[in-house]
C-alpha cells in the first residue's frame, strides 16, 4: 500500500561514472546535512533509465530519519549482489526485505538461479559466470510462483533494484551506478515510484573525489559540492 509523502517533495541526484566492469575498491562518502525546518527521511536510492528492464523497481537503499540541524553520512563501494525476498506482488510503497544477499562480480560471478526445494523453500543455486561480463543474470526455475516472491540486484549488501518473479524467467540486468538523494518519508528497501518524484539536481563526483557534501537548505533547495574539512 502506498503510503503518503511529506509535501516536500526536494530531490537531488548523484551521478557517478564509472566502468561497468571496473574493479573499484573505493569506498564513496555522502554527507547529509539538514539545514531544512523539515523532520523527515534522507532516502538514497539508484534509478538508470537506460537500463533497458521494464517492471524493475528502485528501492530505497538508504533511508534514515533527520531534523533539522541533523548530519548524517553513508558510505559504500561498488560492490554487487543478488537479492530476492518473499514480498508477495511488488507495487509502490511495499518494503522489500532480502531474505537472500549472495555477492557477486561483473565477470565471474555474475548470474545465479533462484529455485525451490521441498515443495515451497525458495532459495539462489547455481551461481557462476554468466554469458557476458559486465551484465548480472538472474534465472528463474519452473516452479517459481507469479506474484510471491521478488529478485533483483544490489550495492554494497543492500537492496537497489527488485521486480516480480515468475516461473522460467531470465533477467539481465547492466549495471551502472547512479546516485539519487530525496528527502519525505521513507522506510529502507521501500519500493518507489520513482517517475512521480521530481525537481531533481546531478552531480558528478569529480575524478579523485569519492566524498561529495549535500545540504538541504531552509528554502528547500540544495547546495552540493565536494567534501571539505569543515564538513
Amino acid at each position: 500500500m502506498s503510503k503518503r509523502r511529506l509535501s516536500i517533495g526536494v530531490i537531488l541526484v548523484v551521478l557517478l561514472t564509472a566502468a561497468a566492469f571496473a574493479a573499484d575498491g573505493e569506498e564513496y562518502t555522502l554527507i547529509f546535512k539538514n539545514q531544512s525546518t523539515m523532520v523527515g527521511d534522507v532516502c538514497i536510492f539508484q534509478h538508470d533509465p537506460d537500463m533497458g528492464m521494464q517492471d524493475v523497481m528502485s528501492v530505497a537503499w538508504f533511508a534514515k530519519g533527520a531534523a533539522p540541524t541533523t548530519r548524517l553520512t553513508f558510505r559504500w563501494s561498488i560492490d554487487y549482489c543478488f537479492v530476492w525476498g518473499e514480498v508477495g506482488k511488488l507495487a509502490s510503497g511495499i518494503v522489500f526485505e532480502a531474505a537472500q544477499t549472495w555477492e557477486a562480480d561483473l565477470q565471474t560471478l555474475n548470474a545465479i538461479t533462484l529455485t525451490r526445494i521441498h515443495g515451497d523453500i525458495y532459495t539462489f543455486a547455481d551461481q557462476r559466470a554468466g554469458a557476458y561480463a559486465g551484465n548480472l543474470y538472474i534465472y528463474s526455475v519452473g516452479t517459481i510462483p507469479s506474484g510471491e516472491v521478488a529478485v533483483g540486484i544490489g550495492m554494497s549488501g543492500r537492496p537497489t533494484y527488485v521486480t516480480n518473479a515468475q516461473p522460467n524467467w531470465e533477467w539481465v540486468f547492466t549495471p551502472t551506478p547512479a546516485y539519487w538523494i530525496t528527502f519525505g518519508t521513507f522506510e529502507p528497501g521501500e519500493a518507489l515510484d520513482v517517475e512521480s518524484i521530481s525537481r531533481k539536481a546531478a552531480i558528478v563526483f569529480p575524478d579523485g573525489v569519492y566524498s561529495m557534501t549535500a545540504i538541504l537548505h531552509e528554502n528547500n533547495t540544495w547546495t552540493v559540492t565536494p567534501t571539505q574539512e569543515a564538513d
